[in-house]
């Protein structure tokens, strides 16, 4: 177990007396390579949509204890209920779910205006937040050799939750870093993956132009009891060392990364990625990636045993701020199958087809699509070199 040596004694949970919140220490949930599960987690055949029937790692445990009491303490915008969910008929299969509150009580994002743009200490930033909105500091024991450097990564409850569970992981947020994903952030991002033993832990992040809202680094994490069509669909290599992969039978074709799990491979995939998303920023392309447990690349079925880690990633057409009027915002979770819909009408209302129309409208056109994925796999070519 990769607590701390007294971790019976660990609490998550914020003291009774909001005066001492503040000069609570911030805990710390520690934990190490044996920590991390790559095989085994699966979904139930009997109630796939159930989201406390599996059994809790000490990080998942953590994660819910504490996230529950901020949620009993009304330290969200809103309280979050069992959400309205349908699978929308059709081929996709997309898991749609009523969200009123988020729709109208979230933060109004910043202005962007750039990709590349800079942090900006004047903007709300997570250095920020209210006491109490903290749950723990993830942190990573080095490895044996001590080359593993890794940042200390605070696990922050989003006040507008998609779902139950929603935090942000937000590396030493002093640092003012600007929304540009980064290896030690991506490497937590994956490992708090393996470190949960629910399959619909996923884990996400929006560039800039992506539809970050907060221009300081940070990455999604939250649980969803359904399967999403990104865990199982069927993918085509791209190059020649079949690192890179091109995702089909979904509405938005993505980049496909795969590891079996913990170890070099894994350490590889997140520096192609980074590589990748490099070249996206540097070239003011928006994008947002998405993690989650999944089946090897090639041709998969619904199905399919979930053996590793997916990391997908999609090139976009930048949109600064919220399009008003649209049944959901096209995202992270959007794109991999996951939409969050705004008003009762819409939900009631919205088809697969209409679903498609809007993902679609945020691409790329063909011809820079094209050109993306020219580049990526001439980067993925030089890393075999």
């Amino acid at each position: 177990m990769a607590l701390p040596h007294d971790s019976n004694k660990t609490s998550y949970l914020l003291p009774p007396s909001k005066e001492d919140w503040e000069r609570q220490a911030i805990p710390d949930f520690v934990y190490g390579q044996k920590d991390l599960t790559a095989e085994g987690v699966q979904w139930s055949r009997n109630a796939p949509g159930t989201l406390h029937a599996v059994p809790q790692s000490p990080f998942d445990a953590a994660l819910c204890s504490a996230w529950r009491q901020r949620m009993e303490l009304g330290l969200f915008r809103y309280r979050l209920r069992d959400l309205q969910t349908q699978i929308l008929p059709g081929a996709v299969g997309f898991v749609a779910q009523l969200n009123v509150e988020r729709g109208v009580q979230r933060r109004r994002p910043q202005t962007i205006r750039s990709v590349r743009q800079a942090f900006d200490p004047e903007q709300f930033n997570f250095n920020k937040i209210q006491p109490g909105e903290v749950l723990f500091c993830l942190r990573r024991e080095p490895d044996l050799l001590g080359t593993l450097l890794q940042e200390d990564i605070l696990v922050v409850i989003n006040v507008s939750p998609l779902e139950w569970g929603h935090v942000l992981l937000v590396p030493e947020p002093a640092r003012g870093l600007p929304q540009r994903l980064l290896r030690g952030a991506l490497r937590m991002g994956v490992e708090a993956v393996l470190l949960s033993l629910h399959p619909g832990f996923r884990v996400g992040f929006n560039s800039l132009g992506g539809l970050a809202s907060v221009n300081h680094l940070h990455l999604h994490g939250y649980y969803l009891a359904h399967r999403l069509p990104v865990e199982h669909a069927p993918s085509v290599p791209l190059d020649c060392g079949g690192h890179l992969h091109l995702l089909q039978g979904l509405p938005a074709p993505g980049f496909l990364f795969y590891s079996p799990g913990p170890g070099p491979d894994l350490e590889a995939l997140i520096r192609r990625v980074c590589r990748a998303t490099d070249y996206l920023t540097d070239h003011e392309i928006a994008h947002n990636l998405f993690v989650t447990r999944g089946a090897p690349p090639g041709k998969t079925s619904p199905s399919s045993a979930l053996t590793g880690v997916r990391v997908i990633l999609w090139a976009r057409k930048s949109s600064f701020g919220i399009k008003e009027g649209e049944a959901f915002n096209v995202a992270l979770c959007e794109l991999a199958g996951h939409l969050p819909v705004k008003t009762s009408q819409d939900f009631s209302s919205l088809t697969e087809a209409a679903a498609v129309a809007l993902i679609q409208d945020c691409l790329l056109p063909p011809a820079q699509a094209e050109e993306v994925q020219a580049a990526l796999v001439a980067l993925m070519a030089q890393e075999e070199q």
